[in-house]
């Protein structure tokens, strides 16, 4: 049987219009493959943007950390600057407490009075032994933690142990004789903000060195190196 001319137009309109309505449905689900390539996306963009929050907020923290072992270094190292008296001042543990309750308060919004802890040493040179020593050391924080140095007490380097130095690294840290270094360890135990699901919880040091910046009575080794009584900042 022979198909006849006029049957042509018909067949290629048939098949047009099946292209056309292919085309229109895919123009018409179009939206919807967005909406499914989207939904597949989202959760990517999301996580990056949680890790990015994440270390954004880890840095700035020990960057306060650093910040904290700095300001108590140079305020230490201030004590009794503005003391007119002809007799060289003694620091007094109302002193320190005025320094140490500074790094509570730079520190609240990350409850560094919790989780952190400052510890301050007195390193001088003993003019008997020309030995490095902590004539004292005084603490602030909850964090149960001791410097990785020594003590003013049975690791004060003329008890237990000598100190050569203080100090991290290449630059370590000496007192000169006469002259005592107010040496700052901060530490802090960092919890991110999403648990641990991009960083490990893991503690945060920073340390930072002054020399006093004015004449101070130093004391013999045999006697305490503050005056005073009570104060907040004892080292348990």
């Amino acid at each position: 049987m022979k198909t006849t001319g006029s049957s042509l137009p018909s067949v290629r309109q048939r098949r047009a219009g099946r292209f056309s309505r292919l085309v229109a449905s895919l123009i018409q689900s179009s939206s919807g493959v967005a909406a499914i390539e989207f939904a597949m996306i989202l959760p990517l963009f999301t996580g990056l943007g949680m890790y990015g929050i994440e270390i954004a907020y880890m840095s700035s923290v020990n960057m306060r950390i650093s910040q904290i072992a700095l300001e108590i270094a140079d305020n230490a190292s201030r004590m009794e600057q503005t003391n007119n008296s002809t007799i060289a001042p003694t620091v007094t543990e109302a002193d320190i407490d005025s320094v140490m309750i500074g790094a509570t308060t730079e520190g609240e919004n990350f409850d560094f009075a919790t989780n952190g802890r400052v510890i301050l040493s007195s390193l001088e040179r003993d003019p008997v032994t020309g030995k490095q020593f902590i004539h004292w050391q005084r603490c602030a924080g909850e964090l149960n933690v001791q410097s990785d140095y020594g003590n003013d007490s049975t690791r004060n380097g003329l008890n237990g142990g000598t100190i050569t130095a203080l100090g991290r690294g290449p630059t370590k840290v000496t007192a000169p004789p006469g002259i005592a270094v107010m040496f700052v360890e901060v530490f802090y135990d960092y919890e991110g903000i999403f648990g641990t699901l991009f960083v490990e919880n893991q503690r945060f040091k920073q340390e930072a060195a002054y020399l006093v910046r004015d004449v101070r009575d130093l004391r013999a080794a045999s006697l305490p190196g503050v005056t005073g009584v009570g104060g907040n900042s004892q080292c348990e």
